[in-house]
This record gives structure tokens, C-alpha cells and sequence, in this order.
């Protein structure tokens, strides 16, 4: 389980807690999210994966935390490798990440992972495993201040900026971009998704 922007991997304890009940071994990732560059945490990731026990390796990736994944994966060459879950990722490049970085505290926040996503030629990639999203469409959060206006969002990432034609599959929940992490509907989708490959899409959108 990878955490988000400004976050360590204390923040993923509930979802951690649930998929652990889930049956599954869970193991945090914890990374620099802004002084370090996205190619370095995709390489430290991939090393992490080697040394974690299991015929299987699954991931699960928070915001920022899912585009390192998705980052690890475009060169993976892991037999164990499993599936993948991405909790609001903005995939398609994010409108609240381009407003603060005009200028140079903006662009010192946001730092040099997210900075270095370049969702032009990811979306071209095709995946070595089923990779799902998990998009939120409750709008809490910073973003609604700092980027009024948005698309149908979950306060930080727009339900757009989360979909990519290469996913297995995709679901938007009532949730807000850090209300996910406190979510036990986002672990129970969690969960099915890593067993079968699909999300349950009755009573949600996808």
C-alpha cells in the first residue's frame, strides 16, 4: 500500500486494517513525496515488491502513491506480479496540480513525483496486470479554493482526471479524495477487485 501527497504510510492504517481482515498480507510503502523524483520512488517501489514475502504481489495506491505504481509498472518484470488499485490517481494530469505550480512555492509543494507525471505517454502504455480506479464525486477538500469550477470531483481530482481507456475497470463512490482512506467501501472494492479483477458496480457508477 502506497500513501499519497505530503502523507507517510501511517495514513493508509484503516484501508491497511480492512484488507488485512480481507484475508490479505498487507505490507506500507512509505516514500518522499516531494524531494524525491517519481522515477527514483517507481524503482524503490519495485525493490520493496522483491523483498515482500508471497506467491502474489498486489498493489494499492492512494493519489500520488498510485502513479508510482503505475510508473513501476510500465517496466515491471516481476512473475509474482498481481493486480493493482488506484484511489483517486490523477492519471490525466491534475488541474489543482498545475494551479500551484505556476508559480515557484507551488511548484516547491507539489515536488518533484508529481511534477514529473506525463500522462500523454502513460496513457499509452499497456499494463502487465489488471490496474482498477477508485474515483470519489464528494467534493471536500483544498482543490474547490484553489481550482473553482472543476468537473465532478472528490475535492482534490476530478472523476475525469482519474480514467484511462487501459484500465481493467473503474468505479466512482460518495466519497472525498481523503475520505477514501477512512472508507470502508473503498476497501471492500479494494478487496474484490485484487480477488477478481472487478469492481461491484450496483449502486455505484461507473
Amino acid at each position: 500500500m502506497l500513501h499519497g501527497l505530503w502523507m507517510s504510510g501511517w495514513v493508509m492504517a484503516a484501508q491497511r486494517r480492512w484488507l488485512t481482515a480481507g484475508g490479505f498480507a498487507v505490507e506500507v510503502f512509505s516514500f518522499p513525496t516531494v524531494r524525491e523524483t517519481l522515477d527514483r520512488n517507481a524503482r524503490s517501489l519495485a525493490a520493496f515488491a522483491r523483498s515482500c514475502a508471497g506467491s502474489r504481489v498486489h498493489f494499492v495506491g492512494h493519489s500520488l502513491g498510485g502513479l508510482v505504481i503505475l510508473r513501476m509498472l510500465a517496466a515491471a518484470n516481476d512473475p509474482r506480479l498481481g493486480r493493482a488499485v488506484l484511489l483517486g490517481s490523477p492519471v490525466r494530469g491534475s488541474e489543482v496540480a498545475r494551479s500551484l505550480m505556476r508559480d515557484r512555492w507551488g511548484r516547491a509543494a507539489i515536488g518533484r513525483s508529481l511534477g514529473a507525471w506525463d500522462e500523454a505517454s502513460h496513457g499509452r502504455v499497456r499494463w502487465p496486470c489488471d490496474v482498477g480506479m477508485i474515483a470519489g464525486e464528494v467534493a471536500i477538500g483544498a482543490g474547490r479554493l484553489i481550482t473553482p469550477g472543476l468537473g465532478p470531483n472528490d475535492g482534490a481530482v476530478t472523476v475525469a482526471e482519474t480514467r484511462l481507456p487501459s484500465f481493467t475497470d473503474h468505479v466512482v463512490l460518495r466519497v472525498s479524495h481523503t475520505g477514501m482512506l477512512l472508507s470502508r467501501t473503498v476497501a471492500d472494492q479494494t478487496c474484490r477487485f485484487l480477488r477478481t479483477g472487478r469492481f461491484e458496480h450496483g449502486g455505484a457508477r461507473s
